[in-house]
């Protein structure tokens, strides 16, 4: 009986890890990317100064 608690509590852990993981690689694909540029860094100051 405590050998199928345990197998059923791991089968449940094992799909929470797999999600943590599917979403630890989707940060670090995302964060791979290399950004756009943003549209205030491109202005350019009009005055001179």
């Amino acid at each position: 009986m405590i050998i199928d608690t345990v197998i059923f509590v791991s089968k449940r852990l094992q799909r929470v890890a797999l999600a943590i993981l599917c979403l630890i690689t989707a940060q670090l694909v995302l964060a791979s990317c290399e950004p756009e540029p943003s549209a205030m860094a491109a202005r350019v100051s009009l005055d001179g100064r």
